[in-house]
C-alpha cells in the first residue's frame, strides 16, 4: 500500500501472529529498512539503497554503460542513470560515471531524491503514466526546500514542457550552481524506464544549453534503441 500498512494489516494479508511480525520488524525500523510513523510502516531509505545496489549488479546499467561514457566524452560532466521508486516517491541514481573534471558534480551510486525536486525525476514523472502522474501532482506534499521554489502548478507547467519537448533541464534549481540535463530511456513498449542525464556546474551548462539538450536527446534515444533490441531478442528467443 502507497500510504503503508498498520500492525493489523500487516497481521492480517501475512497470517502471522502480531508477537511474531513485531520482532521481525523492529530491527528492520532500528536498520531503516521500514520506517514506522502514525501507526503505519513503509519502506524506509536503506531498501531503496538496498534496491539500488541489486539494480546495479543487474545487467541494465551495464548495458547503458557505454552510452554514459559517451555522454562523459561527449559533454564532459557526470552522466547518471535513475530509475522511478512509486512506492516511496523519489528517484534513484543506480549507475554513475564521474566528469573528469576536478569540479564536477558528484554523489553515490544508490542516492534518492524526491521526485517533484530534481531534473531526473521530473522527467520520469512527466514520462510515467497520467493516472499516477496526476495523483502525484494532487497529493504530493513539498517538503525539500529547492533554488527555486516548486509550487503544484509550476511542476504541472514543467511536465507539459518536458513531454513537448522530450528533456528536462535546469539550472541552478535544485540548488545554486548546479545545473541538469536528462531525457528517456524508453523499453521495446515505448515505456520510458529511466531517465539518462548529464550535471554539473552552472557555468558550464548555462551558454551551451541547447547544443546539450541535442546530446543528451541523441543519446538516450540510442540507448531505448539497444534496449528494446534486447527485449526483442529475448522474446525471439523464448518464442
Amino acid at each position: 500500500m502507497p500510504n503503508g500498512m498498520s500492525l493489523a494489516e500487516l497481521n492480517v494479508t501475512l497470517e502471522s501472529p502480531k508477537s511474531s511480525l513485531l520482532n521481525l520488524l523492529r530491527p528492520l525500523v532500528a536498520e531503516g529498512y521500514l520506517v514506522h510513523n502514525a501507526g503505519l510502516y513503509r519502506l524506509g531509505p536503506s531498501i531503496f539503497r538496498l534496491a539500488a545496489s541489486v539494480m546495479s549488479a543487474w545487467n541494465f546499467p551495464r548495458m547503458i554503460r557505454p552510452f554514459m561514457d559517451e555522454l562523459v566524452e561527449r559533454t564532459g560532466e557526470s552522466a547518471l542513470l535513475s530509475v522511478l521508486n512509486r512506492e516511496a516517491e523519489v528517484l534513484t541514481y543506480v549507475e554513475i560515471v564521474d566528469s573528469p573534471n576536478p569540479i564536477r558534480y558528484q554523489i553515490p551510486v544508490g542516492t534518492t531524491r524526491p521526485i517533484y525536486s530534481s531534473t531526473a525525476g521530473r522527467l520520469l514523472l512527466a514520462f510515467t503514466d497520467k493516472a499516477w502522474r496526476d495523483q502525484y501532482v494532487t497529493t504530493v506534499a513539498f517538503k525539500l526546500k529547492t533554488a527555486i521554489p516548486i509550487t503544484r502548478a509550476s511542476l504541472v507547467r514543467e511536465l507539459d514542457k518536458i513531454r513537448s519537448e522530450g528533456v528536462s533541464s535546469s539550472i541552478d534549481g535544485y540548488s545554486l550552481g548546479l545545473a541538469a540535463v536528462a531525457a528517456p530511456v524508453f523499453d521495446g513498449e515505448g515505456r520510458c524506464i529511466a531517465s539518462l542525464n548529464i550535471a554539473g556546474p552552472s557555468d558550464r551548462f548555462r551558454h551551451d544549453l541547447e547544443s546539450l539538450k541535442t546530446t543528451v536527446k541523441d543519446v538516450a534515444a540510442r540507448a531505448s534503441g539497444v534496449v528494446g533490441g534486447v527485449e526483442a531478442r529475448r522474446r525471439s528467443s523464448k518464442g
